[in-house]
Formats: C-alpha cells, structure tokens, sequence
C-alpha cells in the first residue's frame, strides 16, 4: 500500500470537481472525480474552516469517537467500471472493523480525524506523474 495525501480538490478541464491525492513524495498522483457536494466537504477541513453545526461526516467522527472508536485509517481499494471504491478501517474497543465506503466520504473523514489515506498498489496503474497534472492544471494546486 502507498500512503497518500490530499494535495487539492480543483476542477477538472470540463469543470468536473477532482480530489488529487499524491504520495509522500508528491510524484504519482490519483485523481478521483466527486460530485460537488463532496468536494465541499472534502476542501472544508482543507481550509481550515469549521462550520457552526455538525456536517455529516463531522457527525460521523462524532458518534465514532463518543462510542470508543477511533477511525485507523482509510483505504482506496480498487476501481471498477469507473468507480473507485474505499474502506474505513476503525478500531472499536480492540475490534478491528473495515467499512465499505465511497472514497469521498472515507477522505471527508480521514482529514477530520487525522487518519492516514492509503491506495491499494494495485491503483498504481491508474496514477499520472505529478508534473503532468500540475501542467495541464497550468498552475500548482
């Protein structure tokens, strides 16, 4: 497994919201194509920005946490007819248990919790070299 991080979320060249996770080295990046909506609540704890009342995944963490868990990671695990898949790995009073999970929702709460983002090296395939991207961007993220 590849450990990854979110380095943006921008848009892509037909104005499609993107999630551009890279490894430590910032040298492949995946992008994952989100709706809006994700993308939001993926860039908000990128910014920063806490909003006044509990969104869903900050809802989440909330019940994870106040129920003795803890959220150990994130895994991107495969593709498949276009879509990418994830787990939620949580540890919850000594049991391990892997929840299947959109990758923008398991990336919304990976950044709240502080849990590391994983990609399968199978996914390795799929990846762009970093400069690529950030060229056709035309400017970093």
């Amino acid at each position: 497994m590849l450990e990854m991080k979110v380095k943006a979320v921008v848009a892509s060249p037909m104005g499609e919201p993107v999630i551009l996770l890279v490894d430590q080295e910032e040298k492949k990046v995946l992008p994952i194509v989100v709706g809006p909506l994700e993308a939001h609540n993926i860039a908000l704890p990128l910014q920063g920005v806490n909003p006044p009342r509990p969104l869903t995944h900050d809802l989440l963490k909330s019940v994870i946490e106040n129920m003795g868990g803890r959220v150990e990671k994130i895994v991107i695990t495969d593709i498949r007819d276009n879509t990418y898949y994830a787990e939620i790995y949580i540890n919850l009073d000594g049991k391990n248990l892997v929840i299947d999970s959109r990758p923008s929702d398991a990336i919304a709460l990976a950044l709240r919790c502080g849990a590391p983002i994983f990609m399968k090296t199978a996914l390795v395939e799929f990846t762009y070299d970093f400069a690529d991207i950030e060229h056709q961007l035309g400017e970093e993220p």
